[in-house]
């Protein structure tokens, strides 16, 4: 069974009883996944195409379990705990490969003194990408919303107000992956 066959296959099975998140993640993720392969395109990066498609398509898996009516999710766990559900989801699933993307996608990464200092409800831990895939997908994330027109590209201005809004080690975060993604 081909990659795309088995995300449908698990996108079926987690949001069986809730059609309009499941809507929601899959055209989102699905966006995601077609900016982070366009970069790589342009970029030449080392990664197999097939990697950035599931790792973009399954980096939200974990939304089901969290709590965000605006978008249709009603689950017990705060929303930024989505990547850590996702992470879990993906490990029980057989898509071990994919889950740290999950975990560590959320803003420009979280480090330990973004957790401490928001008294963020996740394990005191690094969550900032490390490998080029998680990198790449956390970048192309930010420019899809989940809770707006979900085909439309976020302008870069609109990003970078968005980082800075979440401190200054977000939007220099932020523009460490743009250096390192933008055609600019």
């Amino acid at each position: 069974m081909d990659i795309q066959s088995k995300i449908n296959l698990l996108f079926d099975k987690i949001y069986e009883d809730n059609p309009e998140l499941r809507r929601i993640v899959f055209i989102h993720s699905s966006m995601v996944a077609n900016k982070a392969l366009d970069i790589a395109i342009k970029k030449k990066l080392p990664l197999k195409k097939e990697d950035i498609y599931a790792a973009g398509m399954l980096h939200d898996i974990g939304v089901i379990n969290c709590n965000a009516p605006g978008i249709h999710a009603f689950g017990n766990l705060p929303y930024i705990c989505h990547g850590i559900e996702g992470g879990k989801i993906l490990r029980e699933n057989g898509f071990e490969k994919y889950a740290s993307v999950c975990e560590r996608h959320t803003g420009a990464g979280l480090s330990v003194n973004d957790i401490k200092n928001q008294n963020l409800p996740l394990p005191e831990k690094d969550f900032s990408p490390q490998t080029l895939l998680e990198k790449l997908i956390c970048y192309a994330d930010k420019f899809f919303s989940k809770s707006k027109n979900l085909t439309e590209e976020k302008p870069l201005s609109k990003i970078i107000q968005q980082m800075k809004n979440h401190g200054e080690e977000s939007y220099y975060k932020f523009l460490q992956l743009h250096s390192l993604f933008s055609a600019e």
